[in-house]
C-alpha cells in the first residue's frame, strides 16, 4: 500500500508501507519507506483522492494532478476551476468528482480525463433528471459533509459541532460535541465516528449514542486529516499532522479500547491532506448506470477548455511537452493530451495559468470614459 499526503509546501509525498515479520511476542509493526515525493503544484496542496489505479491531488493553484499508481507516472493535470479546489472523490474507477470555490461541481470521465458535467453547486444535484433531488436548510455554513458507509446516516460539521442525519428521516438524530473546532471526521463503521480537530486528540464517538467511547493523542500538533480502511487482519486509520508525521493506527475489536500504532514517518513538512492506495482494491461501483450517465460538457465550456491549451502551445511556440518528472523519480508515460480536453501536462499547466490570470485581470479593468 502507499501513503500519499499533500502539504502547505506544495509538495506530494508518498510512502510505502509493508508489515514487517513480527518477533516473537511482539506488537506488530509496519515498515514505511519513501517512494516519492512531488513538486507539480504551485501552491499549498488541499485534496487528495484515490482509486483502484490513480491518485489525484487539487491544491490552491486551481487545478488538479493526476498520478498513474501503477506505473508510477504523471499523467498531468486537469484546469477545469477557477478557485481553490476543496474537495475530491472517486464513484468507483470511472468518475471523479470536483468541487471548487469558483462554485461548480465537476464530474470528470477517469478512463479518457474528459469533464462530462459541470453543474453549479446547491443549483443541480440529480444527474437523472437535472434537478435538486434533496434540499436540508442546516442555517449555518457548513466545512465537512460525510457519509456513512452504508449510506443510511451522514454527518454535517459546523465548527466544533457535529449533526447526525439519518436519510429515512431526513431529521437530525443526534448532535456531537468536540472540544476543539473540527478538521477531519471519517466512519470507522456505520455507528462509530472518529473525530479529530485543531487539537492533536483522537476521539472515537458513537453515532446512536453520541457518546465518547475513547480519545488518544495521535500528534504533537493538530490533526489535519484521517482515513481508515480494512485489510484481512485487521482495520486500520491513518492520521496526518501539522507536527509533519503520516501514522498508522491499528484498530481494536472492543472500540473503548485505544488503537495501537504501527508505524509513523516524519516528513518534515506542515501537512494538509491525506489518501492510502490499496494496489489490491476491487471497487464493484465501475461506473454510474446508463441512465445516469451525465451528458457532455456545453459547447461553452468545451470552447473555453480548448482555447486555454491553444494558447499555452502558441507561447511556447511548439508541440505539447511531456510531464517531466526527474525531481520526483516518476517517469512521464509519453501520452499526449486527450482529445484537446482539459488534461494538461506539468509544464504546460503552469503556463495555463499565467494566462489565466492574466485574462482575468484584464476582464476587471474598465477603459476611462
Amino acid at each position: 500500500m502507499e501513503l500519499v499526503a499533500g502539504s502547505y509546501e506544495q509538495v506530494l509525498f508518498g510512502f510505502s508501507v509493508r508489515p514487517k515479520p513480527e518477533a516473537s511476542g511482539d506488537e506488530e509493526k509496519w515498515t514505511p519507506a519513501a517512494d516519492f515525493t512531488h513538486h507539480a503544484h504551485t501552491a499549498s496542496l488541499s485534496a487528495v483522492a484515490v482509486n483502484s489505479r490513480f491518485l489525484v491531488t487539487g491544491s490552491k493553484d486551481e487545478t488538479i494532478h493526476i498520478y498513474d499508481m501503477k506505473k508510477k507516472t504523471d499523467h498531468g493535470a486537469l484546469v477545469h476551476h477557477n478557485g481553490t479546489i476543496t474537495c475530491l472523490k472517486f464513484y468507483g474507477n470511472r468518475h471523479l468528482i470536483s468541487g471548487a470555490e469558483d462554485g461548480l461541481i465537476c464530474v470528470w470521465d477517469a478512463k479518457k480525463w474528459e469533464c462530462l458535467k459541470s453543474i453549479r453547486a446547491h443549483k443541480t444535484w440529480n444527474l437523472v433528471e437535472g434537478r435538486s433531488a434533496f434540499i436540508k436548510n442546516i442555517k449555518q455554513n457548513a466545512h465537512i459533509v460525510e457519509w456513512s458507509p452504508k449510506g443510511e446516516k451522514y454527518v454535517v460539521v459546523i465548527l466544533n459541532k457535529i449533526d447526525i442525519y439519518h436519510l429515512d428521516t431526513a431529521s437530525i438524530s443526534g448532535t456531537i460535541t468536540n472540544e476543539k473546532r473540527v478538521s477531519s471526521v471519517t466512519f470507522l463503521s456505520e455507528s462509530v465516528l472518529a473525530v479529530a480537530g485543531d487539537e492533536e486528540v483522537v476521539r472515537l464517538f458513537d453515532c446512536d449514542s453520541q457518546l465518547c467511547l475513547c480519545e488518544f493523542k495521535a500528534h504533537e500538533n493538530r490533526v489535519k486529516d484521517m482515513c481508515s480502511f480494512e485489510i484481512p487482519e485487521y482495520h486500520v486509520m491513518v492520521t496526518a499532522s501539522n507536527d509533519g508525521f503520516i501514522k498508522m493506527w491499528k484498530l481494536q475489536q472492543e472500540t473503548k479500547v485505544p488503537p495501537s500504532l504501527l508505524c509513523e514517518v516524519n516528513t518534515h513538512a506542515r501537512l494538509t491532506c491525506l489518501g492510502v492506495w490499496l494496489d489490491t482494491v476491487t471497487d464493484t461501483k465501475e461506473s454510474l448506470p446508463p441512465a445516469a450517465e451525465p451528458s457532455s460538457v456545453s459547447e461553452e465550456e468545451q470552447s473555453s477548455v480548448n482555447t486555454k491549451a491553444l494558447g499555452a502551445r502558441e507561447q511556447e511556440g511548439g508541440a505539447l511537452p511531456q510531464p517531466s518528472t526527474e525531481e520526483c523519480g516518476l517517469t512521464s508515460n509519453g501520452n499526449e493530451p486527450v482529445r484537446g480536453n482539459a488534461l494538461v501536462p506539468s509544464k504546460k499547466r503552469k503556463t495555463v495559468e499565467m494566462l489565466e490570470k492574466k485574462k482575468r485581470k484584464k476582464q476587471k479593468i474598465k477603459p476611462v470614459q
